[in-house]
C-alpha cells in the first residue's frame, strides 16, 4: 500500500508503523513489531467512534523467536516485554510471549470473554461488534429465568410495584408523582394516576391499593373505586405493611404509625404511634406475630404484634438498614453496610445474627421468591445497578438481572413471574423456566 508521505498522512502512517524517523525522506515498511505501532484503546473497549482511527483496530501479534532482536537482545527484555517481570497492563489482550495465543477479544475465531456489563451503545441501540463485543447484549446473566417484557412511562425511580390478587391490572408508583396502571394481557398502560407528590411505596391489601406519599397515606378501593387519605405522617411513607387487623407505616420522621380498617364505616382509623427509632424508617415486615422494622439510625427493632411493644432491638448493622424478610424461622436483613444478615431466635426467644452475607456493594431490598422447582431464592439488589439470585441457604449465584440505574422495587407475581422496577423508571417482567434458557435481549 502506498502512502502519501506529505501533510497530514505522514502522521497516520507513522501512527501505524511505518516511516523511519530519521531524515533523508527514506521510509521503511511497516513491521508488525514496530514499537509505535499502538492498538486503539478505545476499539479494545468496544466503542470507537473514530473513522479513520489513527490507532490499529487488531491486536498485535506476540514477538516470534529471534523477531526484532538487535544486538544485546536478552532473555531478560522478553521477560519484562511480556509482562512477569513488570505491571500487568503492558501487555495487550491474549499475549502470552508467542504468535500462537488463543486469548484475546477478536481475531479469527477467538472466544470472547464477556465482561459482566451491559453495553452503553447496545442499550442505545448501536453497538457495531455483536457477538465479538466483550460486553453483554442482554440484562440478565443466568439459565433458569428469562424476560418476558419491558413497561416504559415512568420518567424517574419506581419505588413500588402491586399486583392485587385475582386481578388482571399491574399498579406502579413512581418518584414522578404518578401512579400507573398496566393491562396485564398486552402489557399497556391503561391509565395514569397524577398524585402531586413522590411516592415512597404501594401496597395491596385485598380490594385496597395504598400508596405512601409525603405526609399521608391514599387509599383505593378498586372494587368500590372508593378513596381514603390517611392522614398523620410527618414526611414521607417509606414502607406499608399488614398485621393481624392493622396497617402500619414507615416515616421519615422515624415513627410508625397504625391504623385499623373499621368495616361499618369503610374507613381506616387511626390506632397507634411506635416510636423508639430516632431516623426515617424505610422497611417493616410482618412474620411471626412479630412487626419487623428497619431505619436509616442503622437498628432494626422487634414489635410485638399483641401489645405492639419493642421488644428487642437489633444493633449489628453499621449503616442504613433497607430491607427485611422472612424465610422459615429466619429473619433476612439488608443494609448499605454491603451485608446480609441473617437472624435467628435463640433460647429465651431474641434474635441473634448467626451468619452474615458480604457483598461488594450496598444492598437495598431483598424478596424471597420460589423458583420453577418450587426452591427457594433470594432476590438481592445492590447499587452496583444489579439483582443477584441466591440459593437458599447456600447462597450459591443463581444468576444477576442488570439494569440501567439500581433496582428499588421487586414484586412477585402468579405463575413464576416477578417484576423488577429501577431508577429510570424501567419495569421488567421476568418468569422462572422450567427449561435452561439463553437471557433475551
Amino acid at each position: 500500500m502506498d502512502f502519501d508521505l506529505n501533510g497530514g498522512n505522514k502522521r497516520v502512517f507513522n501512527r501505524l508503523g511505518g516511516g523511519g524517523g530519521g531524515g533523508g525522506g527514506s521510509t521503511r515498511t511497516m513491521a508488525p513489531t514496530d514499537t509505535r505501532q499502538k492498538v486503539c484503546f478505545h476499539w479494545r473497549a468496544g466503542r470507537c467512534n473514530r473513522s479513520p482511527c489513527p490507532y490499529l483496530h487488531r491486536e498485535l501479534p506476540g514477538p516470534g523467536p529471534g523477531q526484532g532482536q538487535g544486538p544485546g537482545y536478552t532473555n531478560k527484555r522478553v521477560a519484562e516485554e511480556s509482562g512477569f517481570a513488570g505491571p500487568s497492563h503492558r501487555r495487550g489482550p491474549g499475549f502470552n510471549g508467542n504468535s500462537n495465543s488463543s486469548w484475546g477479544r477478536f481475531g479469527g475465531n477467538r472466544t470472547v470473554t464477556k465482561t459482566e456489563k451491559v453495553c452503553n451503545f447496545w442499550v442505545d441501540g448501536n453497538c457495531q461488534y455483536g457477538d465479538k463485543c466483550r460486553y453483554l447484549h442482554c440484562w440478565s446473566k443466568g439459565e433458569s429465568f428469562s424476560l418476558l417484557t419491558q413497561l416504559d412511562g415512568h420518567e424517574k425511580l419506581v419505588s413500588g410495584i402491586a399486583l392485587p390478587s385475582g386481578s388482571d391490572k399491574l399498579y406502579t408508583g413512581s418518584k414522578d408523582e404518578t401512579l400507573r396502571v398496566w393491562d396485564c394481557a398486552s402489557g399497556q398502560c391503561t391509565g395514569v394516576l397524577k398524585l402531586g407528590g413522590e411516592v415512597g411505596c404501594v401496597l395491596s391489601e385485598g380490594p385496597w391499593l395504598l400508596v405512601g406519599m409525603p405526609n399521608l397515606v391514599k387509599a383505593w378501593n378498586i372494587e368500590t373505586n372508593a378513596d381514603q387519605s390517611l392522614n398523620g405522617p410527618v414526611g414521607q411513607v417509606y414502607s406499608l405493611v399488614v398485621g393481624t387487623d392493622l396497617l402500619f407505616a414507615g416515616t421519615q420522621d422515624g415513627s410508625i404509625l397504625a391504623w385499623r380498617y373499621n368495616a361499618a364505616t369503610n374507613c381506616f382509623e387511626p390506632a397507634a404511634s411506635l416510636t423508639g427509632h430516632t431516623l426515617a424508617v424505610v422497611t417493616l415486615y410482618v412474620g411471626a406475630n412479630r412487626l419487623y422494622s428497619g431505619s436509616m439510625d442503622k437498628t432494626i427493632k422487634v414489635w410485638s404484634l399483641d401489645n405492639l411493644q419493642c421488644i428487642q432491638t437489633l444493633t449489628d448493622h453499621t449503616s442504613v438498614v433497607m430491607s427485611l424478610i422472612c424465610w422459615d424461622q429466619f429473619l433476612l436483613s439488608c443494609s448499605l453496610d454491603n451485608t446480609v444478615k441473617i437472624w435467628a431466635a435463640v433460647e429465651g426467644g431474641n434474635l441473634e445474627a448467626t451468619y452474615t452475607h458480604k457483598e461488594e456493594h450496598g444492598v437495598l431490598a431483598l424478596c424471597g421468591v420460589h423458583d420453577a422447582e418450587a426452591k427457594p431464592v433470594l432476590l438481592c439488589s445492590c447499587n452496583d445497578n444489579t439483582l443477584r439470585l441466591y440459593d437458599l441457604p447456600s447462597f450459591t449465584e443463581r444468576g444477576k438481572i442488570f439494569a440501567k440505574q439500581e433496582i428499588r422495587a421487586i414484586q412477585i407475581g402468579p405463575g413464576g413471574i416477578f417484576f423488577t422496577g429501577d431508577g429510570t423508571g424501567q419495569v421488567k417482567v421476568w418468569k422462572w423456566c422450567t427449561e435452561p434458557t439463553a437471557a433475551l435481549p
